[in-house]
């Protein structure tokens, strides 16, 4: 398949707007369209289609950004979908993009799902890359055209699976950074600047991914695997304590409570239902029952 394929975009935010532009500079006829006219002003050498219609039937490959898929639904109800390839980069829930996917096929299109994991400004850039889930064969067949946005990862043939991996980065990168507000505000309580704080967030980011004796991302994980979570150095009774120490720390100083409290309550349940000998991975035992 010619990198130069000629590609449709259908949305035209702050990422899809971004696409189109890549697609260009790599020498891509590109169509584009959008459901609130004028987007499109700034995307000079796309062919800016009148109609979702006639953007569906410029190209064969249609990659999709939209606020959710339910836009997609709405979008391209009236348009010839047969034997067209829908790349929707929206996010929505696991259980959406499978019914999506059934839509896509009972209308003779082909749905890949993905999820792209950087912000517009890293679309096409060293490091950029994104989840895609559906027919393994479909994904390999655009695999060039698609790889201009960044690192094609397969994730597999269940629609779901390219959300999943999707969500799951999500929710650390937010509970990451939303637990580095919390704590510049605790310390900023008491005149510290979260310039100060910085380099020691830096560093503990930086030790959890390594391989030493601070490295707990290789070392949980492999306890994750094993289902065994021993706890002899560091149970999860003592770090249960350690919670309400901190979610009292915030409420003594004035602060929102919200992330604290959640996870000290999380660990007083772990920590109720038997795990207090065990390490603090033994968590997830108590996640996954959450989720029963």
């Amino acid at each position: 398949m010619s990198s130069r394929e000629a590609v449709t975009v259908i949305g035209l935010g702050a990422m899809g707007s971004t696409m189109a532009k890549v697609f260009l500079a790599a020498g891509h006829q590109t169509t584009v369209w959008n459901r609130t006219p004028g987007r499109a002003a700034s995307l000079s050498g796309a062919v800016v289609a009148p109609a979702a219609a006639e953007a569906v039937a410029a190209s064969n490959l249609v990659v999709i950004s939209q606020v959710d898929y339910a836009a997609m639904n709405e979008s391209l109800a009236e348009a010839d979908l047969t034997g067209r390839v829908l790349v929707n980069l929206s996010s929505d829930s696991p259980d959406r993009l499978r019914t999506a996917s059934e839509w896509a096929a009972e209308r003779g299109a082909t749905l890949v799902t993905g999820g792209i994991m950087v912000p517009p400004p890293g679309i096409g850039q060293p490091g950029a890359y994104a989840f895609y889930s559906g027919p393994e064969g479909v994904v390999d067949q655009h695999r060039e055209t698609l790889s201009v946005l960044g690192r094609v990862d397969y994730m597999g043939a269940d629609p779901g699976l390219a959300m999943l991996y999707y969500q799951a980065m999500l929710n650390m990168f937010w509970t990451t950074l939303v637990s580095y507000f919390y704590s510049t505000a605790l310390v900023g309580t008491a005149g510290v600047s979260p310039e100060q704080l910085r380099p020691y967030a830096a560093g503990l980011l930086a030790d959890l991914t390594d391989d030493g004796p601070m490295g707990f991302l290789k070392i949980l994980t492999a306890e994750l695997e094993k289902g065994e979570y021993p706890g002899a150095e560091n149970n999860l009774h003592m770090q249960a304590v350690g919670s309400e120490h901190a979610a009292a720390a915030f409420e003594q100083v004035g602060l929102d409570t919200g992330m604290p409290r959640a996870l000290a309550t999380l660990f007083a349940r772990a920590d109720a239902a038997g795990h207090g000998p065990e390490g603090l991975s033994a968590l997830i035992e108590v996640i996954r029952k959450q989720a029963d």
